[in-house]
């Protein structure tokens, strides 16, 4: 389950914030439990990019939550080789090429 792993790492040891206990509230745990990511998908009526690693343990969610945007054509997956979730947060390789993927798609859509 590198998510869990990859996360206690990331989120404990080497970013966490100094005041950080890296526990849950009870309620704060529930409300997550309950909040639904893909819910209101089809709402999104501008240019949608997502990112995730190919090989991620939560892949499954951006898979779903991309074909639930129904609202625009302008829609995009985008898949980083070889990258864990968490990884694509700090890996500098994975965020390189995830900053230059945004560069081309905000590039194509964004008017200046």
């Amino acid at each position: 389950f590198a998510l869990y792993r990859d996360g206690f790492f990331y989120y404990f040891r080497t970013h966490a914030h100094p005041n950080s206990t890296f526990l849950y509230t009870q309620s704060s745990l529930m409300d997550l439990m309950n909040w639904d990511v893909e819910d209101q998908m089809a709402m999104i009526h501008q240019p949608l990019l997502m990112i995730a690693g190919d090989v991620s343990d939560t892949r499954y969610m951006t898979d779903d939550a991309i074909k639930k945007a129904t609202g625009t054509k302008d829609k995009e997956i985008y898949l980083v080789k070889g990258a864990q979730h968490i990884e694509t947060y700090w890996v500098p390789k994975y965020v390189n090429e995830e900053a230059a993927k945004l560069q081309e798609f905000f590039g194509k859509y964004l008017k200046t």
